[in-house]
Formats: structure tokens, sequence, C-alpha cells
């Protein structure tokens, strides 16, 4: 192993006072952790289960942030959550839209750090990417949200907000006692924004369990992927844990390559990393795993990268499909993106292979709203520690 190599930075999630006087979120909290907050409060045991199952309802079904709202309590109950409770979520701070529809929100979260998220609609489908930390800890050479430093992971409540806060955009709450409307403009979560969601694990895992859970925003295991650049240690954690579908940036045939494309691989390399997918699958019931490949012209675009590819796959026996990307090109970009004719003819030997190879067509790109292209203008800067703790209001 190379000891030069990038490892996760120590960064805690750190905790965060609120600004309603020490009041805690309820948002982001585990069935479990919900039902002990309220014993907490004072609910008597033998009534938390089902108070909690209420309360659970209200927010992420019904998309309700005020108590007052949740009828089905009594008023004295309800003036006692309000005491000692918010339903917070990330704030819009800037929304654009994209001339082919797709929409990117810049979002505040505690300590006043800022996170992208983008709502890609497609017919009969609408895809929202999810940011797992602020900034990132991986440096690959050919992402422009990798240029931001790490600042620090996302809470469960940072990372599920993010779904609410589109809900509340496409105005997608259904209306209880209505009849329900099966359509869902928000349909798929991608976990492939700002950061490496395998290096925030836990809080990963709970805020998709919020988001798969039946009596909330019913969103199915199939209907999220997590896109990981191979921590190889928490990909079978990720099958057991969460059980959604897995999407791999591959970007590279060889090790010397990946090593520059992708820096992680000089960690768990190429042959640690599909022996890890082999497993996947398997593990999770899941389906195809997908290989996502950037395709940047004279690095990783040849006929001999395509074969080398389809053999890595056979020989591992792995179910999957491979995504070619078209390099999104950002200012200071040390890369150009393949041209068309190379990428149809990369494309089309991974077909004759017997994969499925689309070519992903770039969206929003015209509000840098494209893979590769989130970096929040706020963070460009490094902080050091000390000021994300002053900014985040440590508790002292």
């Amino acid at each position: 192993m190379d000891p030069k190599a990038p490892i996760t930075q120590d960064v805690m999630t750190i905790p965060r006072k609120t600004d309603e006087g020490g009041k805690r979120n309820l948002v982001g909290l585990t069935r479990d952790q919900m039902r002990e907050a309220l014993i907490e409060m004072g609910t008597p045991e033998k009534q938390a289960k089902m108070r909690t199952g209420q309360i659970w309802q209200w927010i992420y079904q019904w998309g309700k942030r005020d108590f007052a709202d949740m009828t089905n309590l009594a008023k004295a109950y309800r003036a006692q959550l309000a005491e000692h409770f918010v339903i917070e979520i990330p704030e819009v701070v800037t929304r654009q839209v994209s001339e082919d529809g797709t929409r990117k929100y810049l979002c505040r979260i505690a300590g006043g750090h800022e996170v992208e998220v983008v709502y890609i609609p497609e017919e009969g489908r609408g895809t929202l990417c999810i940011s797992s930390q602020v900034g990132c800890t991986l440096t690959c050479s050919f992402c422009h949200t990798g240029t931001q430093k790490l600042v620090r992971n996302l809470t469960a409540a940072e990372i599920v907000g993010q779904v609410m806060m589109a809900r509340d955009d496409l105005d997608e709450w259904p209306v209880p006692g209505e009849p329900k409307d099966e359509t869902r403009l928000l349909s798929n979560i991608v976990l492939m924004g700002m950061g490496e969601p395998l290096y925030n694990f836990d809080n990963v895992r709970d805020a998709m369990k919020i988001a798969m859970d039946a009596e909330g925003i019913q969103l199915s295991r199939r209907r999220i992927t997590l896109s990981t650049s191979g921590v190889v240690p928490e990909i079978a954690r990720t099958a057991e844990e969460i059980g959604c579908l897995l999407a791999i940036s591959f970007h590279a045939t060889t090790d010397e390559t990946r090593d520059v494309l992708v820096p992680i691989n000089k960690r768990w390399n190429i042959e640690e990393l599909l022996g890890a997918l082999a497993a996947y699958p398997k593990a999770s019931n899941s389906e195809r795993i997908t290989f996502e490949y950037v395709m940047l012209d004279g690095v990783n675009d040849s006929d001999e990268d395509a074969h080398r590819l389809i053999e890595h796959i056979k020989r591992h026996n792995i179910p999957a499909k491979i995504n070619l990307i078209p390099f999104n090109e950002w200012p200071g970009a040390p890369y150009k993106r393949s041209s068309n004719n190379r990428i149809r003819a990369f494309a089309n030997i991974i077909y004759q292979a017997g994969y499925a190879s689309p070519i992903r067509k770039t969206r929003g790109e015209d509000i840098m709203a494209a893979c590769g292209q989130l970096k929040s203008a706020t963070e460009r800067a490094r902080k050091s520690r000390k000021q994300i703790e002053a900014e985040a209001g440590l508790r002292g």
C-alpha cells in the first residue's frame, strides 16, 4: 500500500447547536432514536412506539414541519413536542433550472456550509442526485468536486433532508385523505453528488433507511443507487445494511491509470475492488452493478481499454452494465472529452460482448450540474478544523 494514498481524514460528523434554544431535530433519527427521544421528553414507554409511528408518518409521508398539523395527537402533546423538538431540513439558497429541465439547488446546512443537489427529470422517472459530504476527500483528477477539500460529513438529517427539500420544490407531498397518486416526480435517488458515501457510512445508511421506510418516503431499495470510488471494506456492509443498488466509479482498466484518475486505487487496487464487487450482488440480492466510466480523450478510451474492461468483468463473473460518461469539462480541467466517434466505438465493443453500454446524456451542463461538476462556490477556500468547529457551533 502506498502510504501517500489519500485515506479519509479524521473528520467527525460535528454535533451542532441549533438556533432553536437547543431543541433536538427529529429529522434523521432512526425509529429507535426517535422513540428514545420521546421517552426522554416524558412520553410513557407503553405509548412511545405508537407515538413514534404517528410522528414519523407526519414528517416523512405527509411532509409536515409543524407539530400543530399533527391532528391525531392531543393538543397538549403537540405543544410538548414543540417545546422539545424541531423538524428542520437544509435551506435552499439558490435554485437554477437548466434548459433541459434539470434543477440544481445550493443548500445551506448547519454551520453555514453549502452542498449541491441536482434533480434530473426524465420520461417516466425523476432522479435526485444527493450529496453525502461537504467537499470530498478523494481528489479524483477529472472531477471538479474533488478539487474542493473535504470540510465535513453530512448528518443523516442533512442527507435525507435533501430528498425532503426536493419534494417541497416539486410540490410532491401527498395530502392526507386524498387518493394516492402513484406517479412519482422524484422516483429515484443516486448518491452521486458531493463526497464519498462510504466514508460517511452510518449517516448514509440511516438516511436511506428513512427514504426506504414503508410508512415514510417509500422508495424501494432498487430505486436507490449508491456510487463509490471503491472503499472496499465498506462494500460488503452496504449490501448487508442498506441493500441498495451499487455503482462503481471505475474509469480505468489498469492500476497505473486508475492510480492517477481515482487515487483511492493506491489503497485498494482493481483486483481487490473487483473481488468485493463480485460478492455484492449475492449478498444484497441486487441487480447488475453499474460501472461508471468517464471518457477521457487519449487517457482511457482506446479499444484495448474496452477489451480489458470486458475481461475484468467476465473473469470475476460480475453482472454488470457499463455507463459511459462523456467528460464534462470545467474551467482548468486537465482533460478533454473523447470524441463522439471514439465513445461510440468503445460502446460498441462492450455491447458486442453482451453488456449494456449506454452513453449517458449530459444533463444540466449549462448550470454546471453535470456529473463531476458540483462544487459550492463558498467552500472553495480550505478552512481549518478550528474555523469549521467555530462556525458549526460546537456544543461546549
